[in-house]
């Protein structure tokens, strides 16, 4: 019985490391491990150097519809939905390893990341929660977050009908003037 507690009490461990190795706030660790706060506090600080960062979780479906979030949001639910139907993981492992695989996309593809860890496990809990959903595009095909409320009949992503400022942020106007 002992024995089982120690390699529990080790997994859960491992567990809190990898989800502050990516990134995880402090709230995001207690409800998806059994440490206690002291301890998740002390592991924290002993991985990353420093306190965590103190506030409220972001709490609102905004953010992962508007243009570039909902593009990352919609990336990072596709590898979720695909690890939760081809493998036997709990919710937080099936997180964990569609974060990573996010970010390898990410890197592959020369893109900055636009999804935190916390962001998106909060998305992951939105669509448990029928705040979000994922709807189909009817040109490409591609399944996109959007609101529970959006009708989505005729839809249209971001990718096939971008905004009319979409790219023109002050990072592209910088690179543009460093080109030239």
């Amino acid at each position: 019985m002992r024995l089982t507690s120690v390699r529990d009490d080790a997994a859960e461990v491992r567990r809190a490391s990898d989800l502050i190795e990516l990134g995880a706030r402090l709230q995001v660790l207690e409800a998806e491990t059994r440490l206690s706060r002291e301890r998740l506090l002390k592991l924290y600080k002993e991985i990353r150097g420093c306190s965590p960062p103190k506030g409220m979780l972001p709490f609102s479906t905004d953010w992962f519809v508007t243009w570039m979030p909902n593009v990352h949001a919609s990336l990072y639910m596709a590898i979720y939905a695909s690890l939760i139907k081809s493998a036997p993981l709990d919710d937080i492992d099936a997180m964990v390893k569609a974060f990573r695989l996010y970010l390898e996309q990410c890197r592959f593809n020369g893109l900055q990341p636009e999804l935190s860890f916390t962001r998106a496990w909060r998305l992951v809990r939105f669509i448990d929660a029928k705040m979000l959903r994922r709807a189909c595009c009817g040109r490409c095909g591609g399944h996109f977050v959007v609101r529970d409320f959006d009708l989505t009949h005729d839809y249209l992503c971001g990718l096939c009908e971008m905004p009319a400022r979409a790219g023109h942020t002050r990072a592209a106007r910088e690179r543009a003037v460093a080109a030239a």
